[in-house]
């Protein structure tokens, strides 16, 4: 076998070891996982997993990381649109809600108080800068701090994710139940910050 195709094997196992763990972690947290279900459902046997992972934690870790890394760089903040910010987390959480149950999980079982993000340092740095831009240019009502106004809106925008207490929205609805709560959405993350 040719070194290229090795290297395509061995990221096709990681690519499938990556998709089984979001899927474990996902539905059972970080405690309730377990290797053994991962393990077989990817199709990787658990030495190799911990070649690629030194254990558990690092693993959901690095599952963790890639779904905030895919939001981050499909969903940019815009200080000077705070609406639209929100409404396209919304949309985001529709096609990823594992991202969501994934924070929800590090929430109770990692980090009870404080930054859930605490191992991704600067992950917001640039959204809250441009929050902050925004509130220089008269956007953004000045009188919340930027990381505050980052942290209510991405919030709002998770009212009708599945860490809602109220109602979990999915992509299959109706497109009207969509348009209505992202109009609802927009207005409100509108009127809580304009000036």
């Amino acid at each position: 076998m040719k070194t290229g195709q090795i290297t395509s094997a061995g990221e096709a196992s990681r690519r499938r070891l990556l998709d089984a763990a979001t899927t474990e972690f996902a539905a059972y947290g970080i405690a309730g996982a377990r290797i053994d279900r991962i393990s077989a459902a990817a199709h990787v046997n658990k030495a190799q997993i911990y070649k690629y992972y030194r254990s558990k934690d690092e693993l959901f870790d690095a599952v963790f990381t890639e779904h905030l890394d895919v939001i981050v760089d499909t969903v940019p903040a815009t200080g000077d649109d705070l609406p639209g910010y929100a409404v396209r987390l919304y949309d985001a959480y529709l096609v990823r809600p594992e991202l969501v149950r994934l924070a929800a999980w590090a929430r109770l079982e990692r980090t009870p108080t404080g930054d859930l993000y605490h191992f991704m340092p600067g992950h917001d740095g640039e959204k809250i800068q441009s929050i902050a831009d925004a509130q220089a240019k008269g956007l953004v009502d000045p009188g919340i701090p930027p990381a505050d106004v980052l942290a209510i809106v991405t919030t709002m925008s998770m009212t009708w994710s599945p860490a809602s207490p109220m109602y979990a929205a999915y992509k299959d609805e109706p497109e009207a139940a969509h348009e209505a709560r992202r109009a609802a959405l927009a207005l409100t993350v509108r009127r809580a910050f304009t000036p």
